[in-house]
């Protein structure tokens, strides 16, 4: 195969827009823990000019805003190379990356409208991370391993699970997926390019309480690995890109202790995530560690080391043909045939009462509970009277689940959920990576991949390796078995598209499969494409206003110094006149708000050791009052840091207005520094 591998920057806006996850409008951006990055892998024919494009991209989910936009930019660059059937466009499923970049309306509720600048960074990281892949193209090889990962998951529906037929189950031997696949990639003289590596758990090792910019557990994962490889270089810096891909973590949590009542201590693993006193908004998972910053390395570093091993020992080379299947689909109205007398509909979209419940990862709100079989009058009293009541066909259709809100049926300013989905499958020699548009449980997973290996395997294409990439394309929540849809806890009332979701995909997916095999994909029909809303921008977001620094001071002064001395493990901090750090996302498309920089007596001068892309580094931004704000830079010395002189260096962008009233405000960049201190020998 040619090869070719690329990363680029997509943080974006890392203040006052909302996280994008939890659904907690209290959760906007405060600054910067790590940055988000696109990483993309190329891989052509030498023979012919089949390609298959895969991204993944640490942010919640891809949209359909998101992925129409890449294509378009896409396509206007390079013609007809990179289209809709051949690009997989995945998202890790951090839960602390900035949302705003959906065009369907219930995703404004909580991410303040479509917020342009965070949009326009993820789409000109992706593009980027492409482009730079392009350009990068050499002939290579891939090599494929597969293996376990040990305590780095738990169900998180283990109720749901167990409704799934025993005997199904009892082909099982834990209730999440445990395996890891890796694909490896070198060139032809055997260097090392880079990898991706999908397995299932959810990237939510940070909980709701954080503000935070940053990729959770997987993208931890990443930056080991990058690190590890690009030696000597800053992070984000390097020719080696890892991906930690997500898969089937619908129902996979990373806080391994599981669910406890954060007020009593007592455990609250019940059917309905709920404690004696203060119900399910009590009920939280606990991760591994001392706190979530520790428990997203923990579980990242678990990930991180079996990769490392598995791609180590990747010796099963993949060769064979390059193929895609695609087709946009309106999920609203698919009918699936069960068997010889039995064909049943998906429904359009709605969400179900257990879906404000929330998980033990990220509680909802006003004491929802999951596993709702029955609707609450109150509740829906007041939602017929503010949104309309669902129709009696939309009940019907949904049965068990009480609908709260009739996505499908509501349409102000603009549709609330997708209709029209995208089902993919590329193939690269003896690896199918499905491209599913959401979170799939466990066991459905499992179903789909089953499905389509048999299918492979009927027409002639034995000895497949199929592998799920999750939040692709589009988002459409959850999709659970039909049995774990019967008792309604969060995932099951996120499915969006009923009862028979998953069997519907399974149809689609196995004709996907079965045209690859037969070579028949351009026999595929289309489908309906779906629809580019009319939306230039649509914000709740506070509009940026002029920054002021204090009496007697200017942006970037030291407010709170650095101690003349620090130890490994203590935690340098300084405090600076900040200004918003959203002037700098909308200003520059790639801003590095600090660095850690140690003085070499050799060349008498500083030398940047760290950036803010360092997982030691912390970056908090506070609003003051009429324009005025600090930001605080921490610095957690890591075990093993060089002693010596170092000093932290911030770098901001102030808003200013003119004299001159009709002209428009503008930008100014500044920088403060530290003094300097000592990192002591231990």
């Amino acid at each position: 195969y040619l090869v070719g591998v690329g990363r680029a920057d997509c943080t974006g806006p890392v203040a006052q827009v909302p996280l994008m996850g939890y659904a907690n409008p209290d959760q906007v951006g405060g600054g910067l823990l790590s940055r988000l990055y696109s990483r993309a892998f190329i891989v052509a024919d030498r023979e012919d000019s089949k390609r298959i494009v895969f991204v993944s991209a640490d942010i919640g989910m891809v949209s359909q805003r998101l992925r129409l936009e890449v294509l378009q930019q896409l396509r206007s660059k390079y013609g007809e190379l990179y289209r809709q059937d051949n690009v997989i466009l995945s998202g890790t499923h951090t839960h602390s990356g900035p949302g705003g970049y959906f065009q369907y309306t219930l995703f404004w509720i909580t991410s303040k409208g479509l917020i342009r600048p965070a949009l326009n960074s993820i789409v000109n990281g992706i593009v980027k991370s492409i482009d730079i892949a392009h350009e990068n193209m050499k002939r290579g090889r891939l090599f494929i391993n597969r293996g376990t990962v040990e305590n780095s998951q738990i169900n998180r529906s283990p109720f749901s699970y167990l409704k799934n037929p025993e005997s199904e189950r009892n082909r099982y031997s834990s209730n999440t997926d445990k395996e890891m696949l890796v694909l490896k990639m070198v060139d032809e003289d055997g260097h090392e390019l880079g990898l991706i590596s999908w397995f299932a758990v959810h990237p939510v090792s940070m909980n709701n309480s954080n503000h935070l910019v940053n990729s959770d557990n997987v993208g931890y994962a990443s930056y080991l690995f990058e690190q590890e490889k690009n030696k000597g270089m800053l992070p984000g810096e390097g020719s080696f890109v890892a991906a930690f891909a997500s898969s089937n973590l619908g129902d996979v949590s990373p806080n391994t202790r599981g669910p406890f009542c954060a007020n009593t201590g007592e455990s609250c693993d019940n059917p309905q995530s709920s404690c004696p006193i203060g119900g399910a908004a009590m009920c939280m998972a606990k991760g591994p560690g001392r706190d979530m910053f520790e428990s997203t390395r923990i579980i990242g570093q678990n990930i991180y080391l079996k990769a490392k091993e598995l791609y180590e020992k990747a010796s099963q080379e993949v060769t064979g043909p390059l193929s895609s299947a695609h087709q946009w689909v309106n999920m609203s109205s698919v009918s699936v045939q069960l068997n010889a007398t039995h064909t049943v509909k998906t429904c359009k979209p709605a969400l179900g009462h257990s879906f404000a419940a929330g998980t033990i990862d990220g509680v909802g709100a006003f004491n929802f509970t999951q596993g709702s079989v029955e609707g609450d009058p109150f509740w829906d009293q007041i939602r017929d009277e503010l949104l309309g009541e669902p129709s009696d066909e939309a009940k019907a259709c949904h049965k068990p689940k009480p609908i709260l809100f009739s996505t499908g049926e509501m349409t102000s300013p603009h549709p609330w959920h997708p209709d029209i989905v995208d089902v993919q499958i590329a193939a690269i020699g003896s690896l199918a990576i499905l491209a599913v548009p959401g979170e799939f449980t466990t066991m459905s997973g499992r179903r789909l991949r089953e499905a389509v290996k048999s299918e492979f395997d009927s027409h002639g294409t034995p000895e497949m390796n199929v592998v799920i990439a999750g939040l692709c394309n589009v988002y459409t929540h959850y999709i659970t078995t039909y049995e774990e849809y019967q008792v309604q806890r969060y995932e099951a009332a996120s499915t969006i598209y009923g009862p028979h979701t998953l069997s519907a995909y399974i149809q689609l997916y196995r004709s996907l499969a079965k045209a690859i095999a037969l070579s028949a994909t351009h026999e595929l029909a289309r489908g309906p494409k779906p629809p580019l809303f009319n939306i230039t921008k649509l914000t709740l977001l506070p509009a940026l206003s002029a920054d002021k620094a204090p009496a007697g001071k200017t942006f970037g002064d030291v407010l709170e110094g650095a101690r003349p001395e620090y130890r490994e493990t203590e935690v340098a901090e300084v405090t600076f006149v900040g200004a918003n750090p959203r002037n700098s996302a909308e200003n520059a498309t790639e801003h590095n708000f600090l660095t850690v920089e140690r003085y070499s007596n050799i060349t008498s001068s500083w030398r940047v050791v760290l950036n803010d892309a360092s997982w030691d580094t912390r970056f908090y931004w506070s609003k003051g009052s009429r324009g005025q704000s600090n930001v605080t830079i921490e610095w957690h010395i890591p075990v093993g840091t060089e002693p010596g002189v170092y000093r932290l260096h911030y770098f901001g962008h102030y808003k200013k207005k003119r004299l001159w009233p009709l002209k428009p405000a503008f930008t100014v960049p500044f920088e403060g520094l530290s003094s300097a201190f000592r990192v002591a020998a231990p």
